[in-house]
């Protein structure tokens, strides 16, 4: 028996967990593997996404300092134009405000922040 961790998944919580499993499976080719009215899995390149029905859920505000983003996931991609379009097709929003060369950042249908990147960030020891 090992005592290693590794992470399984990420879960967010939102208003609709099937509906916004849909969204990031066409986003990232990925495929809704469970759904029920409270939770929904998603099997994507590198990965797993969880989905967690919430209906008290408040998008965070960004940029907003006086709002908590709670989270953002970053995904890499090797064509931020290409990318961008299918995001946006999925139901992605683009946010105005954009801090950076190499990356991107959108809000998916319920208001959480991810990114596009194409830049690979070092791992520092």
């Amino acid at each position: 028996m090992s005592d290693s961790i590794k992470l399984g998944t990420v879960a967010l919580e939102c208003p609709n967990a099937g509906e916004l499993a849909d969204f990031y499976a066409e986003m990232t080719g990925g495929k809704v593997t469970f759904r029920d009215e409270s939770w929904a899995t998603v099997r994507c390149p590198g990965g797993r996404l969880d989905f967690q029905t919430a209906p008290g859920y408040r998008p965070p505000a960004w940029p907003d300092a006086a709002s908590s983003m709670q989270m953002h996931l970053d995904f890499d991609v090797d064509d931020l134009d290409g990318t961008e379009a299918r995001v946006l097709a999925a139901g992605a929003t683009k946010f105005e405000v954009q801090p950076g060369e190499h990356f991107r950042v959108y809000a998916d249908p319920v208001g959480h922040p991810f990114c596009l990147s194409t830049q690979d960030v070092p791992e520092q020891l």
